[in-house]
């Protein structure tokens, strides 16, 4: 049977920006340069971001270099898939693994990074790591069977994540230590295990979303 794309749901703070501005950026993009020459930008960017973050255990201009990465990743991991569309070059399900899995291998080496820092402890960096990938494996999951494809969960998408980083990155870059409740605390094991505890949440709300979908369309008699 012929390959049935799903449907693409964005509902992020920033989507009607970010939709006009990719497209304003891909009908000006070099005929030369392609989707695949973006999607391995995004990948090596993270790749890079990583390293920087391993390299600001030594020097915390490694911080600034992060922020870098990051444009770099949103500039490739964002506008690949537009480019692909207003040039009507689309292969849905080329398009669709390797964007994923790349996204995959970019989440590893930039937790990885963080986590060989020195600003966030290996523990909460992996939970981090962990908390992603079954948040990723329920999105893939729903795609399959429901057949919509939910880019952004409560009004977030990588995209406000990456802001987020920065402004962290910017913060830590002068005080990587916060003080709660009389205890002194690494600046981002807060808003890592922030991060697991809101990640989480948006994992299970979804499982009982679609488990409950599914449920009732499929009801035995």
């Amino acid at each position: 049977m012929p390959f049935q794309e799903a449907k693409r749901e964005q509902g992020s703070l920033l989507a009607p920006i970010e939709k006009r501005t990719l497209i304003w950026l891909a009908r000006r993009m070099p005929s030369v340069v392609n989707s695949d020459h973006l999607t391995a930008l995004g990948l090596v960017s993270l790749l890079g971001a990583g390293f920087s973050y391993w390299y600001a255990s030594r020097d915390r201009v490694g911080l600034v270099l992060v922020i870098g990465c990051l444009i770099l990743n949103w500039f490739g991991d964002s506008l690949d898939g537009t480019l692909a569309r207003v040039r009507n070059r689309q292969r849905p399900r080329y398009g669709f693994y390797v964007d994923h899995i790349v996204d995959a291998f970019g989440t590893l080496f930039l937790l990885g990074g963080l986590a060989l820092s020195g600003y966030m402890r290996p523990p909460i960096a992996i939970g981090l790591l962990i908390v992603y990938f079954m948040l990723s494996i329920e999105t893939y999951l729903a795609t399959y069977t429901i057949g919509s494809f939910h880019l952004s969960f409560w009004k977030f998408s990588p995209t406000e994540l990456r802001i987020l980083l920065c402004i962290g990155n910017i913060a830590l870059f002068y005080r990587p230590h916060v003080n709660l409740l009389g205890e002194r605390y690494l600046l981002f094991d807060v808003g890592g295990a922030l991060g697991v505890v809101g990640m989480a949440a948006m994992l299970l709300h979804s499982v009982w979303k679609h488990t409950a979908a599914l449920y009732r369309a499929e009801r035995l008699p």
